[in-house]
């Protein structure tokens, strides 16, 4: 959505979320999944994550279809059919895709006035708007988009380019007593995740599903929880490669899915090298991001600049546990009005309680309350898990 954040951060956090749902993530909105061949042997939630952690593909290429139904007020959003990045938020679009490797990627959304595409090659970031004949080049950190993003929802080994992942998350220590690593493999961590996942949810499979005419096994996540807005999450991976290819988030309260994401063709060849090779073309706009080594130029100075400084993270808390947990951030002094988010929070309904005053954005997902004294609350909950939150 476009909220307004600071311009840095939008142009970052949006290419982002589209490169992790499209290409790591396993995200594929719309393709309606239809009965496979019921001859193949079902396969168990445990088996499914184990093939997602080892999932390693050469390259891909493909057609991603996003729809998003979460019901948001009026905010000033893209309408569909814009190549706007922000007007993902609502409606339905239509992506290309192309990977190589981890640092080869594309996507490009395809709008009635133009398209935008975020390509990554190497240590480079483009994002290009033919729109507005204007493209954004950042240098990104080691290990490219992977390395940006910290590996975060990138599908284990299919991100890899190696075959199958290390089976000892990074970040370990190597010297330890070998028997303290026999356990961690695919499987073993596949069965922590289920042990941890079913003290709150429902797992169910179902190999009969089919999505851009590819057979493909499904994993159902389902909140037990009731005040959870979520109703379910669903993962439709590839029999054979393993990857996903769709990703939709269904609502408690029934309905068309808030979120889905699928492929409706897709072909496991890898793309040309000129997929990924971008040059400004004549007359081009083109905005240098500054680095992100770094830099002390590139982080305003809050005492000189009247603004304050937003170069940090804001401290969080979490309120309440699993599907219905609710974050708690406050917000750094002065962040509504330097970052443009004010004028929008001015738009929503406001409310108050025995928890104080603000401003509610309530959608078929998730609700968030910004309060008057600073903090901003959100959750996959109704508005009086917020309440509750805010209280605290």
């Amino acid at each position: 959505m476009s909220i307004a954040v600071p311009s840095t951060l939008r142009r970052w956090a949006i290419p982002g979320a589209v490169a992790l749902a499209v290409i790591g993530g396993g995200v594929a909105v719309g393709a309606i999944t239809n009965a496979a061949d019921n001859t193949r042997p079902p396969r168990s939630a445990q088996d499914l994550l184990v093939d997602l952690q080892t999932a390693h593909v050469d390259g891909l290429q493909g057609t991603v279809v996003a729809r998003a139904d979460l019901g948001l007020p009026p905010l000033g959003v893209p309408s569909a059919g814009s190549a706007d990045l922000s007007s993902l938020a609502s409606g339905t679009h239509t992506l290309r895709v192309w990977y190589a490797d981890p640092k080869q990627a594309r996507v490009a959304l395809l709008g009635t006035g133009g398209e935008t595409d975020v390509i990554t090659n190497g240590d480079d970031l483009w994002i290009w708007s033919s729109a507005k004949n204007t493209g954004t080049h950042a240098k990104l950190p080691a290990g490219g988009l992977a390395g940006l993003l910290g590996g975060a929802m990138m599908g284990g080994g299919m991100m890899g380019g190696a075959g199958a992942p290390s089976a000892l998350p990074s970040g370990l220590p190597t010297d330890l007593p070998s028997g303290l690593l026999g356990g961690l493999t695919p499987e073993s961590i596949a069965q922590m995740a289920l042990s941890f996942l079913q003290q709150s949810t429902d797992v169910t499979t179902d190999s009969n599903a089919s999505v851009a005419g590819r057979a493909a096994d499904e994993l159902t996540l389902t909140p037990r929880d009731t005040n959870s807005l979520i109703g379910s999450i669903v993962i439709d991976m590839d029999a054979e490669q393993h990857i996903p290819l769709r990703f939709a988030v269904l609502t408690r309260a029934g309905g068309a899915p808030a979120i889905e994401i699928a492929f409706s063709d897709i072909s496991f060849t890898r793309p040309d090298v000129s997929q990924f090779t971008f040059n400004p073309p004549p007359g081009a706009t083109v905005v240098e991001e500054p680095s992100s080594s770094g830099d002390a130029a590139a982080v305003p100075d809050a005492h000189t600049s009247g603004k304050p400084d937003l170069s940090g993270n804001p401290p969080f808390t979490i309120s309440g546990t699993g599907w219905t947990s609710v974050v708690v951030v406050h917000l750094p002094d002065g962040f509504a009005d330097s970052s443009g988010l004010g004028s929008v929070v001015g738009m929503l309904p406001p409310v108050s309680g025995d928890w104080g005053s603000g401003h509610l954005l309530q959608t078929r997902l998730v609700s968030v309350l910004i309060t008057d004294d600073g903090r901003l609350l959100a959750g996959a909950v109704g508005p009086e898990q917020l309440y509750a939150a805010a209280k605290n």
